[in-house]
């Protein structure tokens, strides 16, 4: 007997083992990686030498300004040099010319810096320095965010070990692996004034959350609430950085967020009466079905149009106005079908998976779009949960033959 117990305990502490050493190489791999980025960000470029004055033409179809801007950022470009002038509004109305001289400069160490007049003072030469190391270094930074984020995934896998099958953390883990692997290979440009980098970051949690909880409401547990409410606060930011999608925001604010709060106490109020930690759940009747899909639409038809009617500055899609009415048609759908889920989730239906189906397709739409391809990695996650938990709802259904017929 002893020689069995030993024998099941040995191979968990040498997979424990295997665990804390991946999660401290990522840790290390992380820090090194931003060491080595914040190293080439303040590293000493020597002396700064004039090369050549340079004619510069006006980008002007990543323009679109009116009077409620208060900042217009001009881009100048000549092959792969550039130049970005700030103006205020009134400047921006005044410029007579789609051409500017720049002047070059080259430092010791081979990084070349624009600028529209000669003698740039020491600050503006450290500023556009750092600025342009930033992005040249942005694989470097995230790598280190990837690293980072998903030493995070493996601490959930370390701690909770226990209540995730085999199948659920190599689900888990694969996503995230992939997220790391599609941050460095596509990195996210600067937009608003926010860097790449920090945009980069908010994509990766948002990734990290997001898995977590689905994986987590696939096993019925009330404890994806809890999670849920710091993916809403991830998503708000993002959406704020962005400047865009404020259907998600506001249905974020006034809805996902009470919703959680009152969803957890709902469910904490159906256990299973088996098992503490699963939540009884039931399916939607048909006409209940029809006058959802009715709700949709109207919701799609009515805040798509107030929102395409809204003139929002934003940097992030090149000013393409057919391509912000068309996101923002869309994510009005998102946002309807969102709702829908919430309340389904509220009242433990198993048709929530059905709409899940439904928004990730319409999210990875407005992903591919965008150019966020990051995130059609938690699209890829979104769809291969949804079936598992589908499966898994169904299941438990049918076996217990929805005992518990209240919804509150």
């Amino acid at each position: 007997m002893l020689e069995k117990i030993k024998s099941y305990i040995e191979p968990n502490k040498k997979l424990r083992i295997i665990e804390i050493v991946l999660l401290l190489a990522l840790v290390i791999g992380s820090l090194l990686s931003f060491f080595v980025g914040f190293h080439e960000v303040n590293d000493d470029y020597g002396q700064l030498h004039y090369v050549q004055s340079v004619d510069m033409k006006r980008d002007v179809d990543n323009e679109d300004y009116d009077e409620d801007s208060t900042v217009c950022d001009v881009t100048y470009r000549n092959g792969d040099a550039y130049l970005v002038e700030t103006y205020s509004y009134e400047e921006y109305e005044n410029l007579d010319t789609n051409v500017i001289t720049a002047y070059e400069y080259d430092t010791d160490n081979g990084v070349k810096l624009y600028f529209d007049h000669q003698d740039p003072s020491q600050e503006e030469v450290n500023d556009a320095y750092r600025l342009i190391v930033a992005n040249q270094s942005m694989p470097t930074f995230n790598l280190g965010t990837s690293l980072f984020i998903l030493s995070l995934a493996v601490i959930v896998v370390l701690v909770f070990s226990k209540a995730f099958t085999t199948y659920e953390k190599c689900w888990f883990m694969s996503i995230m692996v992939l997220a790391t692997i599609v941050a460095v290979a596509f990195p996210e440009e600067s937009a608003n004034g926010v860097n790449g980098i920090v945009i980069m970051l908010l994509h990766l949690l948002d990734t990290f959350l997001n898995i977590l909880c689905e994986l987590l409401i696939s096993k019925q547990s009330r404890y994806n609430f809890l999670v849920s409410v710091l993916v809403e606060i991830t998503e708000i930011g993002t959406c704020l950085v962005l400047m865009y999608r404020f259907a998600t925001i506001a249905t974020t604010l006034f809805f996902w967020l009470p919703i959680d709060i009152l969803s957890y106490i709902n469910w904490s109020k159906h256990k299973d009466e088996d098992s503490d930690e699963l939540t009884a759940v039931r399916r939607l009747k048909g006409y209940q079905e029809v006058l959802v899909i009715l709700a949709i639409i109207v919701w799609t038809v009515v805040v798509g149009y107030f929102l395409s009617g809204l003139d929002i500055q934003t940097d992030f899609l090149n000013g393409n106005k057919q391509l912000e009415t068309a996101i923002t048609y869309i994510d009005a759908c998102a946002s309807a079908v969102g709702v829908a889920n919430g309340l389904f989730i509220f009242f433990r239906m198993r048709e929530q998976w059905i709409a899940w189906y439904i928004c990730a397709a319409l999210e990875a739409v407005i992903n591919i779009m965008s150019g966020q391809y990051v995130l059609l990695v938690l699209k890829l996650g979104y769809f291969t949960n949804t079936t598992y938990g589908y499966i898994k709802w169904s299941k438990y259904i049918k076996s217990h033959s929805e005992e518990k017929k209240s919804l509150f």
